[in-house]
């Protein structure tokens, strides 16, 4: 285990403060950000996906942002290459390497040599292809499948679109063939990690996600929205992300601006109570609970001991 490549990862629900406590660690223990959110790799989704601000990060560097365009296609399965290429080379720098994010499936892959037989599910890009059939019939959505992977086309009838959706979902996420993930292997951590989790009240919780919002909105969320709209931006993976799925209802015609807001604010507590239910589910996680802002060093230092347990580090020392 000494010999694997030490990792601090920092996961949780939307809101509730993980962009801070990053870059905190960052400064103590002399190391680089690489965020673990599926849509912060856009550009110009910077409002609706809360990506950190330059005044924010504190002079720390964090990676994987602004590194596609809203058009684009990111897999599962790009992500973890790239973000062991570059834990890799920030360790080479000296430095320690942080994920922080709330993808749970996108930084599982990283963490894991783990070929996903039972592919967790990319609802976004799930929800793009459901309406990809409505639209333009289930042919439409099988002959995407047949282009990925034919033997699995040649097993799956073009109507039993669910399973055709799952086996076009299992294949983007991993890279693999639908037979190849078949042959699932036991996961194995692959970095001696500390799993950082932080928590909330849920009332609290949900209160600090509905101000997000409103504070989004007032930051010129709409005109962000509207800017992707007007550039035809349609069935791309990015705009299925919450907080632009919802806006575009309503530049669509088929909402009221209050009621999509309304909708943004509850998809966004949905999401996460499903982070949560994920991270509590799937990973190893040491829980911290963040309800006490008042209290938010202390709970810091708790953090820094149990990292410092469990990786060997000193502040300040790689």
């Amino acid at each position: 285990m000494e010999s694997l490549q030490k990792l601090v990862v920092i996961v949780g629900p939307t809101a509730v403060g993980k962009t801070k406590l990053g870059v905190e660690m960052a400064k103590h223990y002399n190391g680089e950000v690489i965020s673990g959110d599926s849509m912060q790799i856009y550009r110009g989704m910077d409002i609706g996906t809360a990506k950190v601000t330059e005044a924010e990060t504190e002079g720390i560097p964090h990676h994987l942002i602004d590194i596609k365009d809203p058009e684009e296609s990111f897999s599962v399965a790009e992500f973890k290459t790239i973000v062991r290429e570059k834990i890799a080379e920030i360790a080479s720098r000296g430095k320690l390497p942080i994920v922080v994010g709330g993808t749970g499936l996108y930084i599982q892959s990283v963490l894991y040599d783990y070929q996903f037989s039972e592919a967790p599910a990319d609802e976004a890009f799930r929800a793009m292809l459901e309406e990809k059939a409505n639209e333009e019939g289930n042919e439409a959505v099988h002959r995407e499948l047949a282009a990925l992977d034919p033997a699995a086309a040649e097993q799956l009838h073009p109507n039993n679109v669910r399973r055709v959706i799952r086996a076009i979902e299992i294949i983007k996420s991993t890279g693999m063939s639908l037979a190849e993930n078949q042959k699932s292997s036991q996961p194995e951590l692959l970095y001696k990690a500390a799993i950082i989790g932080l928590t909330m009240d849920r009332d609290k919780l949900y209160q600090r996600i509905n101000r997000r919002v409103d504070i989004m909105v007032e930051q010129g969320l709409i005109e962000e929205v509207e800017e992707l709209y007007k550039q035809g931006l349609r069935d791309c993976q990015s705009i299925q992300a919450i907080g632009y799925k919802e806006l575009y209802s309503y530049f669509e015609g088929n909402k009221t601006l209050e009621e999509s807001v309304d909708l943004l604010k509850q998809n966004s507590r949905r999401y996460a109570k499903r982070q949560l239910t994920w991270f509590r589910n799937k990973m190893d996680v040491e829980w911290y609970d963040m309800s006490n802002t008042e209290a938010f060093q202390k709970i810091i230092t708790e953090i820094f001991k149990h990292v410092e347990g469990k990786l060997k580090l000193k502040s300040n020392t790689y």
